[in-house]
This record gives C-alpha cells, structure tokens and sequence, in this order.
C-alpha cells in the first residue's frame, strides 16, 4: 500500500473512532462525568481501560497536541494522561471509550455492555483494519502508537 492509501485509510479509521465517541454521547445512557479523576488512579481502583489501535492512536494524536511525545513513568499507578499539577485528563475530550463508559459510580457507573456492545464492535473493526493485536492495556497501546507516530 503506498502512502496516501495508507495515510487515507488512516484518517477513515480515525474519523470512525470519533464518530463512535460521537454516537456514544447521543445514546440516552445516563453518565455525568464529574472529572474527579478517582477513575484515572488505576492502581488504586484495580481497573486499567484497554484501547483498540484505533484508539490508542486518536489518543496519542491528541496527546501530542498538548506538545508532549512521551508518556510519563507513573510508579503511583495513575493514567498518563493525567496532569499532575491540575489533576485533570490531558485529552479529554479524545478519552478512550473505556474512559468514556467506566464505572465510576459519581459519573453514574458503568455502561451495560448490551448498551454499547454495537459501538465496540465498530472500535473491534477499526482494530482489524488498522492490522491492529485487539484491544490493549492503555498505557502499553498509547506509548506504541506514539512509537509510530515518530
């Protein structure tokens, strides 16, 4: 596949990543995300989100745009993404699906899965085109897809 295939098929995927975070904010799933940020402590929670390649490469495209290009070692267990000094999500609004439909009980715990299961397959497609290994474990997903992104 030459480049511009590549570099179309790409921006395809990407463009249905976000059309599924999309049609996820549509659904009539009642969440209130309060960004307390108690979710982004995974050590602490015992939960990680996993990201499919699509995902992990929307992140780290957003991650970018905050001017950094790479992840910070945290030894506390706490999400990457997270700013120490304002305690806030640095890419918020490109947080994976997992972030999106946790189960933080203050933003309404977790999405059913047969609430959602129709969005994770498209995320699972995105992943096949995108010779993607299935979903991931956050940190290890978004530190490769940056990889890629040099």
């Amino acid at each position: 596949m030459n480049a511009g295939n590549a570099s179309q098929k790409l921006t395809a995927a990407l463009e249905e990543v976000r059309q599924v975070y999309v049609d996820l904010a549509q659904r009539p799933i009642q969440r209130n995300c309060a960004r307390r940020a108690e979710c982004c402590q995974f050590k602490l929670t015992g939960r990680t989100p996993y990201l499919t390649k699509g995902e992990a490469i929307f992140a780290a495209q957003a991650f970018r745009a905050t001017g950094r290009k790479f992840l910070p070692q945290n030894d506390d267990g706490a999400c990457p993404m997270l700013q120490r000094e304002t305690g806030k999500c640095l890419i918020y609004d490109a947080r994976p699906f997992g972030c999106r439909t946790h189960f933080c009980d203050a933003a309404g715990g977790p999405a059913a899965r047969r609430e959602v299961l129709d969005l994770v397959r498209r995320l699972e497609d995105v992943d096949v085109r995108l010779n993607g290994d299935g979903p991931r474990v956050l940190q290890k997903a978004i530190a490769d897809a940056l990889k890629e992104m040099q």
